[in-house]
């Protein structure tokens, strides 16, 4: 059985997959506008995006100048690797230690806290 692909994404990296995500397909133009021309360099996207593509997260396609780009990696599967590389990087593989830490140190509503205990009473059920 093969191992499930790590996706670790700097923050630059995850801005762009995300502004992908949403639009499905954006130029280079369309992501550096997305995320703010002041806050980065147009060379600076385009570059990260060629760097994500030979990584296999996005390809492009042309039109007529303009390259293309989509993401070929789903939202879901980059949030499970990231999260299941953060909880066995910091936490030893613990969940319950995760989820500790995360209550002790964070804001949490009784609305959140209501949601968790449905989510762990259905999880209860299917184990």
């Amino acid at each position: 059985m093969s191992k499930a692909k790590v996706y670790r994404l700097g923050d630059l990296q995850l801005r762009i997959m995300k502004v992908l995500w949403e639009r499905q397909e954006a130029t280079v133009s369309d992501v550096h506008g997305a995320l703010g021309k002041q806050d980065f360099a147009y060379t600076t996207v385009a570059t990260m995006l060629r760097k994500m593509e030979a990584r296999g997260l996005v390809k492009h396609r042309e039109d007529g100048r303009s390259f293309v780009y989509r993401a070929v990696v789903a939202v879901a599967r980059v949030n499970r690797s990231m999260a299941d590389h953060l909880v066995d990087r910091l936490f030893e593989g613990s969940m319950a230690d995760a989820v500790a830490h995360l209550l002790a140190t964070r804001d949490v509503s009784r609305e959140e806290l209501s949601k968790l205990e449905k989510l762990i009473a259905e999880k209860k059920k299917s184990a």
